[in-house]
């Protein structure tokens, strides 16, 4: 069986208009399918990048609504993995930032980001309280697919190495972070944190960024990359929308977990709820 994966990557400079963004984004999708890709990626806030009000207006329930069946369509009809970095997810009277992963079957997994963006940055936009718009998750994920493990993980999540280690401990190869990191703290810390978790968790990182400046003003970082358990970066983009298409190679893996068994050397552990 192969150990190599084609990863597409779709950066974005998402405005508030679903329409707009899903429309991109299948125009991009059908282009790395085509190329070969069967892992896609998207990042944070694809489908909306908007106000709050933006956010709970066009929230979807899990797994209904014309945006996700559209999304599942398209994925069933290309005959890929489909992962949409997040979208606004109507729990009963909460709304979540939710990553889902739709498969050739339809949706199969989905990730309610854990840590709220509640920070204050020397940008234009200044103050950030994503707490005051979504409902912090409460599970970790890892998604099984064929030959693979895909752990979870949104933007600020980025910054919680134990929330890494947990996924990394359940199995996972690869690990996404679809992001819309601001463009201050991007050129600071996008790429080393990055490349840090990829080394600490031994294991691939595919790294899927908004980038520019968007409709309501707050500019982006972008550079969405894709680096290898020893913390190589393999591709990179700028912060222009753009697709990428990278070939990752799974079997480099074990024989590193092999030589250098960090896991089983580590004295310290995390507790989280594992989704079941």
């Amino acid at each position: 069986m192969s150990t190599k994966l084609m990863i597409g990557i779709v950066q974005m400079t998402s405005g508030s208009d679903p329409e707009s963004n899903v429309e991109y984004i299948e125009r991009c999708v059908r282009q790395l399918a085509l190329a070969g890709a069967k892992l896609i990626v998207t990042p944070e806030n694809a489908i909306v990048f908007g106000s709050r009000a933006d956010y709970h207006h066009y929230a979807e329930p899990l797994g209904a609504g014309l945006i996700q069946n559209h999304l599942a369509v398209l994925a069933e009809e290309l005959n890929i993995d489909l992962l949409i970095g997040s979208m606004p997810v109507r729990n009963h009277e909460r709304v979540m930032t939710t990553s889902l992963l739709f498969t050739p079957r339809g949706l199969a997994d989905h990730y309610d980001k854990l840590h709220m963006f509640d920070v204050d940055v020397a940008d234009g936009h200044q103050r950030y309280r994503e707490s005051e718009t979504f409902e912090a998750g409460s599970n970790v994920v890892v998604a099984k697919r064929d030959g693979f493990n895909l752990g979870l993980s949104i933007c600020y999540d980025l910054r919680f190495p134990h929330l890494f280690n947990q996924l990394a401990r359940q199995g996972a190869d690869i690990i996404t972070v679809p992001a819309a990191f601001t463009e201050v703290t991007g050129e600071a810390h996008w790429e080393v944190l990055l490349r840090a978790r990829a080394i600490e968790n031994q294991c691939f990182i595919v790294a899927v960024g908004q980038g520019g400046t968007h409709p309501c003003g707050r500019r982006t970082w972008g550079h969405s990359m894709v680096i290898d358990p020893w913390g190589r970066v393999i591709q990179q983009l700028d912060q222009k929308p753009d697709t990428l298409l990278v070939e990752i190679d799974l079997g480099q893996i074990e024989p590193l977990k092999r030589d250098m068994p960090i896991q089983s050397h580590a004295r310290f552990e995390n507790k989280f709820k594992e989704n079941n």
